[in-house]
């Protein structure tokens, strides 16, 4: 039957493929991972390791990509936090009220509105970075002067005399030096060959007003 299809001799021969979908494998996009199955406490030390990381990066700013990856705004807020409470009540008032409120304020919006207004600077000239890739760099390299509040702030408990006041200044400068290096060593390539040191310049204003909030600190 049907062997006229075929001369003698030949067998007929169907060619192709056969394509069936995978029930259980999913693919392209599909298989990265989808953090709304992650467990909060998972979702929080992941979170928490980014920021550590940030943090090492600037003590260390070996290269210069690990905070324009991925940003972030916990880690500056942290600090930001930080210091706005070691900072808060350093002011006398004429009627001896201390509540501290004012202060807080006033370092929270200095840290905020300067970073703010650095960004801005770097765009205007030029800068190829976003909005918020800078102020995630210039709030982690906060850190260094942080650190050099708390270690004053430790010294404060001691008998304060004139050796200390220069230990706490070359402490302080030692942070803002330390946050100008790692901010330019992050920022610098960002901005046009021939504009650097107009970027640079609010930076380093920037840093130094918030190390010399740090100098002037001097209640515990």
């Amino acid at each position: 039957m049907f062997s006229w299809m075929y001369p003698a001799g030949d067998v007929g021969v169907v060619e192709g493929e056969m394509n069936i979908p995978s029930q259980g494998a999913p693919s392209g996009d599909a298989m990265e991972f989808n953090t709304l199955d992650e467990p909060i406490k998972e979702t929080f030390m992941r979170d928490l390791r980014a920021v550590g990381n940030k943090f090492y990066h600037v003590l260390i700013p070996r290269e210069k990509t690990s905070l324009l990856k991925e940003w972030d705004l916990w880690g500056p807020l942290l600090l930001c936090t930080l210091m706005a409470t070691i900072l808060q009540g350093s002011t006398q008032r004429a009627d001896n009220s201390n509540d501290g409120g004012p202060e807080f304020a006033e370092v929270f919006v200095l840290v905020w509105i300067g970073a703010a207004i650095v960004t801005i600077n770097s765009k205007l000239l030029g800068g190829n970075i976003s909005f918020f890739q800078s102020v995630c760099v210039l709030g982690y390299c906060l850190f260094p002067v942080a650190l050099a509040l708390v270690v004053c702030r430790l010294i404060l408990f001691a008998t304060q005399t004139t050796f200390l006041f220069f230990l706490r200044l070359i402490i302080s400068m030692t942070g803002f030096v330390w946050a100008t290096f790692a901010a330019t060593k992050f920022l610098g390539d960002s901005q046009p060959p021939g504009k650097k040191a107009l970027a640079v310049y609010p930076i380093c204003l920037f840093y130094f007003i918030l190390s010399w909030l740090v100098v002037s600190h001097s209640n515990v």
